[in-house]
Parts: C-alpha cells; sequence; structure tokens
C-alpha cells in the first residue's frame, strides 16, 4: 500500500511511539487529542479515535485502534472517525486491528482499558452543537450493570419499571449508593458492579458517602431494604421478564461480500476456506453481531476506506441488531476472525512489507519526531529467570506401579525415559511461609499406568497439604526452568526401571536399552550454568552430534569429550563439571569437532551429517488470561484483556496462558469436586489451542491455589499478596472494602499447613551456595551458613572416590524418613527391605540397582525403626573440624527455644543495623541467643509465649525489634 504524505493527518504524527492509550476527538472534522486529564470522560453528542499500544516480550509494538460513537453523536463525526481510523493505520504500517465502539455495546477489550468502567457524560463538544451539562443540585441516578468481567453500565430511568430479577442494579443518592442485586444474577457480576460502586463512590461522592448491599427477594430485612425501597414508594414484587425480550437471533447465518469500487457482491460458498480471499481485494465477513472487513495486503488506502464505508452502510440498516466492525490486514487477522473459517492455514505466504511502514518513519523522521516505535525490531534476548528459591528440601520417588520409591540423594536427578516420578519441593516464600511444589515428571517412554499412578499418588500428597500446594505436570524434554534450577543437575537416561515398563518391553519385544555405566552412551551436555546443568543421553551414533553442544562419549574401556566448533566457553566449563559426575574417576580423551580420532568415530559406528543449530525450545510469550467454565468434559473459556489481579475472582478458575507453559489459578470457594478436575481443565485447554498459537500439548501445566501462589506465577501481575491472603478476591471481601473506605478487615493470615512426612524449609539470607536438606525426617539436622570448603568436605564424605569437587553436589545426610506405615502393616519383610537399602546407600549403588532391591525385599512402602535412624545418625555425625559449625535441629511449630546449649550474645550485636554483627549464628533465628532475661525486657513475654503465637506475629514483633 503506497503511502504519502497527504494521507496523515498531521494530529498523528508521532502517534504510537510508546506503550499507551492516545485517544482523539473528532472536531470540526478533525481528530484532536485529548489531554490524559479528560481521559476516561467521554461524552455521548461526541465521536473519538483511541489508539492502544503494547509493548511485547520480543521488543515490538502492538497496536489496537478504536473508535468511539456517542449516542447522540452526528453522522458526519462517526463518519470521519471511521475514516481516520484507516488514516492512523496507515501511519502505524498497517499492521493495526481496527474496531467500531457503540456507546453501550462496547467491546470487553475496549471496556478494558478504562477499569472498572465508562459513565459517558449527556452532551458533547462545540462541534456537535451540545452544551456541557451546568452543575446543579444532585441528581438520583440509576444504572444497570452487566458482565461478569468488563462491566458494560447504562443509565436507565428511575422507576421500579428498570428493575429486574436478571441483572444488577445501582441507585446513586446524595447520601448513599445502592447495590441492588438481582436474584439471578451471579456473585462475579455481583463482585464486578462492586467495582463500579467504588468508582461512582470515588468519582461523583468525593469518597464520602454510604454504601448497602440489597438483595432481591429478601423484603424489608434490615433497615438499608426498607430505605431503599422508600424510593420507589415502597416494596412491590418485581414481574418477570416477558418471553422473548431482549432475545439475540443466535441462527444468524454468516456471509462473506466482496467490496470492489465501491460495490459489495456476494461470495457463494459452501464453507468457508482463506483461498477464498485474495490479495489484492478487500471482504466483509458478515456474521450477525461482528462484522469483518479484511483488507489485502495490496490493497490502496482508498480501496481501504471504501470497505470500511461499506461495513458501516450495513450495520446501519433498519431491524438489524447493534453489531460490532472489526477490521483487520492479511497476514495479521485476529484469532476470532480466523476462527469463522473451515480450514486456515498455520502460515500463509504472505510477503509483509516494510516499505510502508518504512516511509512513514522517513517522513516523520524529516520532521522531527522520533520514529523509533514504528521501525521493525529485534526480539529481546535474556536469560531464562527461575523466579524461586533454590535453597529449598528436595525429595524424589520413582513410580513402580501403584507405588513410589524414595530415591537417595546421590541418585535424585537421574531419570529415566521410561519411568514416571514424583518430587516434593519445599522452599520459603515470602514472609518466611513454607511453599510446596509437587510435581510429575513422564519420561518419553512412560507406559499409561505409571503416568496415572503418578498423577494420582501426588493428588494425595497435595490433598494432605489442604490443597496449598502447587501442582506441577511436566513432560520430558519441555522441562522448565524452574526445575533445572531445583535439581541443578539433571540427568536424563535412556530405558526404565518400572515393572510396568520391563513388561511392556517385553511384552511388544522392544529392545531394552535401559543405560548401564559399563556400556556405550553418548550424553549431550546443556544449560546456561553451573546451578541448571543438563546431559541428555541420545542415540549413540555420529548424527547426534550438533555443533552448537558438548558431548560425552563412553565406551568399555574409553571416555571422550567432544566439544562442537560452534560451542562456548560456558558449554566448555559445563561439559567439564558434567564429567566429575558421570564419569569421575575415568581418563578422558578430548575431541575437538574436525579433529576427531577414528576410534571415536568407530565407537559412534562411522561418520555422518550432524546439524549445527541450538535446539529451539518452545519461548515464553506475552500471557493471556482466561476465565473457564469446565462442565461434563467440556471446557469453555473467555479471554480476560489487560488483566489485573483483581480480575481473579475466588469463586472461579483461572488460566494464564504464556504459550510455553499454562497455570491453571484455582479460587478458594472453587468446589472441591471441581477443584480436583484442575489439572485435566490444563490439558483440555492445551488440546483446544484457543488461540490457535500452536500450543504443545507436552508443555508444563501448573495448578496454582489462591492463597499460595509462588513467585514464577505473580511476576505476570502488579501482585499485593494481602488481597490473595485476605478470603481472596470475593464479593464479600469487596463489599467490605466499599463499605468502610477502602479499608478490609484484617482476618487471620493462612498458615501453611506442614506436611505428614516434611520437614520445614528455612532460607539462608543472600546465600551464594545452595544449601538444602533433601530428607524430610523431622529428625534430621540442619547445617547453617555452609562454606564452599565446607560443600567440597561434605561431597567428598559422601562419595570418597570423586575425581574433582569443585562442584559439589547437594549433600543430604544419610537419615531414613519416618514411616507412615500402620503398625499393624509391620513385618519383617520390610526390615530386609531396611537392610537392602542401607546397603544399596553405603556402597553407592546404581539406582536401578537400589530400587530392585528395595521391591524385592517389600512391596510395602518402606518403615525404618526410630531407633535405627538415632544411631545411624550418631555413627555419621561431623568429627573435630566440623565442630565449630553452628548445627541446630529444626524448631517445630509452637515449640520454643530457650536457648540451652547455644552461646549467648547482647541485644545491640544481634540487631539488623548492628556495627558490630555476629557471624555464627542462624540469621533467621536471632531472638534465640539473647538471655531470657533480656529477651522478655525486649518482647514482653518469656521465649515460650512466644514461640506459642502464629508465625507471622512473630515476624511482626521481630521486625519491629529489627531482628528480622
Amino acid at each position: 500500500m503506497a503511502v504519502s504524505m497527504r494521507d496523515l493527518d498531521p494530529a498523528f504524527h508521532g502517534a504510537g511511539q510508546k506503550a499507551g492509550i492516545e485517544i482523539w476527538r473528532i472536531e470540526n472534522f478533525c481528530p484532536v487529542p485529548v489531554p490524559k486529564s479528560s481521559h476516561g470522560k467521554f461524552f455521548t453528542g461526541d465521536s473519538y479515535v483511541f489508539l492502544m499500544t503494547t509493548a511485547l516480550k520480543n521488543g515490538a509494538f502492538q497496536h489496537h485502534i478504536h473508535y468511539w460513537l456517542g449516542k447522540d453523536t452526528s453522522q458526519d463525526e462517526a463518519g470521519t472517525a471511521a475514516i481516520k481510523t484507516v488514516e492512523l493505520d496507515a501511519a502505524l504500517g498497517g499492521r493495526a486491528v481496527q474496531y467500531r465502539e457503540v456507546q453501550g455495546h462496547e467491546t470487553e477489550k475496549f471496556l478494558s482499558y478504562f477499569k472498572p468502567c465508562i459513565i459517558p457524560i449527556e452532551g458533547g463538544g462545540a462541534a456537535s452543537g451540545f452544551k456541557h451539562p451546568e452543575p446543579e443540585e444532585y441528581k438520583i441516578r440509576m444504572f444497570v450493570c452487566r458482565g461478569k468481567h468488563a462491566v458494560h453500565v447504562k443509565e436507565v430511568p428511575f422507576a421500579r419499571s428498570s428493575l429486574n430479577h436478571d441483572d444488577i442494579f445501582i441507585l446513586d443518592t446524595n447520601s448513599k449508593i445502592f447495590q441492588f442485586n438481582g436474584s439471578n444474577s451471579s456473585i462475579q457480576e455481583r463482585a464486578k458492579a462492586l467495582e463500579v460502586v467504588q468508582y461512582i463512590k470515588d468519582t461523583y461522592h468525593d469518597g464520602k458517602c454510604g454504601v448497602a448491599a440489597i438483595e432481591d427477594g429478601k423484603l424489608m430485612s434490615d433497615a438499608e431494604t426498607g430505605e431503599f425501597w422508600g424510593f420507589f414508594g415502597g416494596f412491590a414484587p418485581l414481574p418477570r421478564k416477558a418471553a422473548g425480550e431482549d432475545k439475540t437471533d443466535a441462527s444468524y447465518s454468516t456471509k462473506l461480500l466482496c467490496v470492489e469500487k465501491g460495490k459489495t457482491e456476494t461470495v457463494l460458498t459452501e464453507a468457508l476456506t482463506r483461498e477464498l480471499l485474495s490479495t489484492n481485494k478487500c471482504y466483509l465477513l458478515d456474521c450477525g453481531l461482528e462484522v469483518f472487513v479484511w483488507m489485502g495486503r495490496t490493497t490502496s488506502l482508498d480501496e481501504r476506506k471504501s470497505a470500511s464505508a461499506a461495513a458501516e452502510e450495513l450495520v446501519s440498516t433498519p431491524d438489524r441488531p447493534q453489531s460490532h466492525i472489526i477490521r483487520v490486514i492479511e497476514g495479521f487477522e485476529t484469532v476470532a476472525f480466523r476462527s469463522k473459517f473451515a480450514s486456515w492455514p498455520q502460515t500463509v505466504d504472505v510477503t509483509v512489507s516494510e516499505d510502508g511502514r518504512g516511509k512513514v518513519a522517513a517522513l516523520l523522521k524529516r520532521q522531527g519526531v522520533d520514529v523509533k516505535g514504528l521501525m521493525k525490531t529485534s526480539p529481546l534476548k535474556e536469560e531464562p529467570q527461575p523466579y524461586i528459591d533454590c535453597t529449598g528440601n528436595l525429595q524424589v520417588w520413582c513410580v513402580n506401579e501403584q507405588e513410589k520409591i524414595l530415591l537417595p540423594s546421590s541418585n535424585q536427578s537421574k531419570f529415566y525415559s521410561g519411568d514416571c516420578y514424583i518430587f516434593q519441593y519445599s522452599y520459603s516464600g515470602e514472609d518466611n511461609n513454607e511453599e510446596y511444589l509437587i510435581g510429575t515428571w513422564f519420561g518419553k517412554k512412560s507406559i499409561e499406568e505409571d503416568r496415572n499412578s503418578a498423577i494420582s499418588q501426588a493428588n494425595k500428597m497435595i490433598e494432605s497439604l489442604k490443597f496449598l500446594a502447587t501442582q506441577a505436570r511436566i513432560y520430558e524434554g519441555k522441562e522448565p526452568v524452574q526445575l533445572f534450577i531445583i535439581f541443578q543437575n539433571f540427568i536424563t537416561l535412556k530405558g526404565g526401571l518400572s515393572n510396568g515398563y520391563k513388561s511392556y518391553i517385553a511384552d511388544n519385544e522392544i529392545p531394552d536399552e535401559t543405560y548401564s555405566e559399563d556400556g556405550t552412551a553418548l550424553f549431550r551436555i546443556q544449560g546456561t550454568a553451573p546451578d541448571n546443568m543438563q546431559a541428555i543421553q541420545v542415540e549413540t551414533a555420529a548424527s547426534s552430534l550438533n555443533s552448537s553442544y558438548c558431548y560425552i562419549l563412553h565406551s568399555v574401556s574409553t571416555v571422550f569429550t567432544w566439544c562442537g566448533n560452534l560451542a562456548t566457553s560456558k558449554d566448555q566449563e559445563l561439559l567439564e563439571r558434567q564429567l566429575d559426575i558421570i564419569k569421575p574417576n575415568a581418563q578422558c580423551k578430548t575431541q575437538r569437532e574436525g579433529a576427531e580420532s577414528d576410534y571415536f568415530w568407530e565407537v559412534l559406528g562411522g561418520k555422518s551429517e550432524y546439524p549445527s543449530h541450538k535446539i529451539v525450545r518452545d519461548s515464553e510469550g506475552d500471557p493471556h488470561l482466561f476465565f473457564c467454565t469446565f462442565s461434563r468434559g467440556n471446557l469453555k473459556v473467555t479471554e480476560i484483556y489487560n488483566f489485573t489481579q483483581d480480575d481473579l475472582m475466588t469463586e472461579d478458575i483461572f488460566i494464564l496462558d504464556c504459550h510455553s507453559e499454562i497455570y491453571v489459578w484455582v479460587g478458594q470457594q472453587v468446589d472441591t469436586k471441581l477443584r480436583a478436575h484442575a489439572l485435566t481443565i490444563g490439558e483440555k485447554f492445551l488440546e483446544q489451542d484457543f488461540l490457535l498459537e500452536r500450543l504443545s500439548s507436552d508443555a508444563p501445566v501448573y495448578v496454582i491455589a489462591e492463597g499460595s501462589e509462588p513467585t514464577f506465577f505473580t511476576r505476570f501481575f502488579a501482585w499485593d499478596s494481602a488481597k490473595s491472603a485476605m478470603h481472596g478476591n470475593s464479593f464479600q471481601r469487596k463489599l467490605t472494602i466499599v463499605k468502610h473506605d477502602g479499608i478490609p478487615i484484617v482476618d487471620k493470615t493462612k498458615r501453611r499447613i506442614p506436611a505428614s512426612h516434611g520437614g520445614r524449609s528455612i532460607m539462608p539470607e543472600k546465600s551464594s551456595q545452595r544449601s538444602r536438606s533433601v530428607s524430610f525426617s523431622p529428625e534430621r539436622v540442619r547445617v547453617r551458613g555452609r562454606s564452599p570448603a565446607f560443600n567440597a568436605l561434605a561431597a567428598n564424605f559422601e562419595n570418597p572416590n570423586a575425581k574433582n569437587l569443585s562442584t559439589p553436589s547437594p549433600v543430604a545426610r544419610k537419615i531414613y524418613p519416618k514411616s507412615v506405615t500402620p503398625d499393624s502393616e509391620k513385618s519383617d519383610s520390610k526390615y530386609s527391605a531396611i537392610a537392602a537399602l542401607s546397603t544399596a546407600y553405603d556402597k553407592q549403588l546404581p539406582i536401578r540397582e537400589i530400587i530392585s532391591r528395595s521391591i524385592t525385599a517389600s512391596p510395602k512402602t518402606l518403615e525404618v525403626p526410630k531407633s535405627m535412624t538415632d544411631s545411624y545418625s550418631k555413627e555419621n555425625s561431623m568429627n573435630k573440624p566440623m565442630e565449630s559449625m553452628t548445627i541446630q535441629d529444626d524448631v517445630k511449630e509452637g515449640e520454643a527455644e530457650d536457648g540451652k546449649g547455644a552461646t549467648l550474645y547482647p541485644y545491640e550485636r544481634l540487631k539488623t543495623t548492628t556495627t558490630d554483627p555476629v557471624t555464627d549464628i542462624d540469621v533467621t533465628k536471632r531472638e534465640t541467643y539473647l538471655s531470657s532475661a533480656e529477651f522478655k525486657a525486649k518482647f514482653g513475654m518469656t521465649k515460650e509465649a512466644f514461640y506459642k503465637l502464629p508465625k507471622w506475629r512473630q515476624n511482626k514483633l521481630k521486625m519491629a525489634l529489627l531482628l528480622f
């Protein structure tokens, strides 16, 4: 499309250069900028043009253009607004989607720009002939509110006849605002209407007036209800809605019309397909309530204006319902438009030229206008951030039929492709609350029975935590960065160890490829840092190599390392670290790409071609929030535009789609039966792919419980944890806030429910070393403030044959977890299993041998007597060089620490602001180092009384005394 300077209105110069909304009002057939102080004030006699500019994750700007027509605007102004949006789109390069908005029938996208609502003002600008209303005595007004997420507000006559049972009404009087909730209205609609009440209270009453909620059908139950009906002359029952009232024609047939030389002609077709649209023409797709204007890339500006005028003429015909007009450009069609076609290719061969945008940019640049927003931008490159504390406690189980087998720390990061695993990770979240992440990992070759068993057992763990834990479903090859950060060193091996997998390959006569340390294997090494390394076993063939990676190849007698020409120094560092883990005692032969030995190729089975580009993972996209309903296996969703935390209603389930990951958020007041289907809802969402963005069915799915939102979820919002902690974003909470002038009644802060088989995690301040226990036994010891030297020594203690101590693996005490098996199920066979597992620990046997021994010994859950764990702990206690380290038992909830056996320090040295700090203490429990007398003097109570307080209360007192 050719663009010249005469096509561009001077008012649009420099538009769309930064994120945010810009508004113009049509005056004398010209767009005039509206100052920001007047944004949100619309007059019923005017027409406006809106430009919403959004900065995407790839660094580019996305534009949406709307033109809004007041109910009293003139036809000339409405036509001017329609034409000016086409010109504005041309100024932005011809990519924006354009919407026609009519007062009272606005799209939800448009309403989302002006939360909670827009209430047009009677009158208009000078050009329309209307006068602005003069201030007068406060007039009683009544509004009807419709919508669960974006609220349509319309003023209705102040009369009893305006009320009905289906909607919500707001009666605005001089001293009080009444919200009348129709008996058939939903709790979500009532909560959203309360936001409108707050808006009216702040805008028209300076925040100083009473608020009352009136329930339809509750007669004269209280004084406020009687006061409300008094405005209507007393109570009288409301009539039922007449049959056929507000009925819309849902059976409107879709028609495709071609616009050429100002004339429209129906395109006869049995089914809509992409091939019907020609790039040098414009089309109208009439869907009844929506009319789409499709403009080919090579059409001229005049042709596009002509198509827009034809659409305006179409929707203005008599007896037609109010329709939205949406204009789209070839190559940038909306999901709603593409979904109307029986077939739409994922990619269309369209040459999206930068000429139009470039010419406009050059013209504006000569006038001194900043044009960076018009130019093509390159994607931003950034390392993925985990947004999770990596110093917590990790526990991993391998699933074997209906059981789960606890893995020792030395093998908990080695996953087999034929198996399924469950992991539980607890860590310190905001306000030092204990957070839990329980996940299932499915290998590519795992069988369906094991997957179902893993989900079932994970659900039981979630239930034991009162549904406060975050749940994750992860498939091999689609692991999120959070998983790699938690495990730090993640190794994927071929084959499997579970009985189900072994039976499957035997029944189907499939060769067993289960990894053997004494066999031949090839590993691709990847990751971004030593704290998220990955080693993936690939096919032992030259075609598995890639010039962008480093590899480890080991055979029966030789170990090779191979570095591709495109591998970085960081890749080579990770290679050395992984070699110390996979083959710690072997002498290796270094191979460089292009200078390999003949024996290297012989081990790989000969030379062959291999790729050179890095393997591309699904990148995180711009987030989209959806409200969803799930009934009888059917999932329906509604997108919420420009979402905020307040859109998460405590009575509902929402889905946050980030393309590479899916988050299913479950409100506190969601029915328990529906809550149990949260993971299924996420899987259904991936299958249906509502945004047509080619979502992978294997993408990670998280289930997030309201009140327990992890940081890697809340980062998508301007998050206020107080809202989530106080009964969520419910109707009752909003009503309390509105009634009490924005101050909610303080509820008891939720308390984390510790796992029945778990311990507690405390995060060290600014810990540079990973200090994590992988045992969840209540009797475990915790080592605070480990130094690098201590970690190295501990690693050597675990594995005296280790080759290199530069990258010690996470260390755990060899303490068996307490059993939760009833006494009636104890048997001698369990003690045989314990002995087998103990031997495996001591000899550092491979994981498959450990699982094999434990399965053979007993099919039941292992149980270890407390006496055995106590004696084992004593035998493995630290020797004298270690005694200087501070070792403390975790304090159980409600248990006081009286400082016995601990060194005491004065208060002045324990404060966070002290100039003479004590270095050998647990900084999360500074108060324990105070003497009993000084503790009572500072806190006004004994230590015993202090530790009986809720954790949040303890933290507040400690913060006040600079001990937190």
